[in-house]
């Protein structure tokens, strides 16, 4: 019976949020890595913190991907996926109020947007849980 109540059947809007969110995340992360030196110059985030997010994005964007794999997706792992995402949203805006990572005016703006559309992908992962 647990196995059954921790189980989402009728999945398609949670498995296509899934999958969009680890596709974009994948992306950035590869960005983050190859483009460590132009992303400094543009965004002012040193080359070592954005090589580091950028491994960390593409581990996560494997992860997210695996969620939502089976054909009934768990609810536990995809609330956690939820919450991770909310997760990275507080951390970007608060990079950007205290200038922990001393980015550029357009690396602000860079990380407000990239924590929107982060918290987006909440929203609709949520929305696609309590579909469910």
């Amino acid at each position: 019976m647990t196995a059954i109540l921790s189980t989402v059947r009728g999945t398609g809007l949670l498995r296509a949020a899934l999958r969009a969110d680890a596709v974009i995340t994948g992306a950035n992360g590869l960005a983050y890595l190859a483009l460590a030196g132009p992303l400094h110059d543009l965004l002012g985030l040193e080359p070592g913190p954005g090589r580091a997010i950028g491994a960390f994005l593409l581990v996560y964007a494997v992860a997210v991907w695996a969620v939502s794999a089976p054909a009934a997706i768990r609810r536990g792992p995809a609330m956690a996926v939820v919450e991770a995402n909310l997760l990275w949203t507080a951390l970007s805006v608060a990079a950007v109020v205290t200038g922990w990572l001393e980015l550029s005016p357009a690396g602000n703006v860079w990380a407000v947007l990239q924590a929107a559309v982060v918290a987006g992908f909440a929203a609709v992962q949520y929305a696609g849980l309590r579909r469910s």
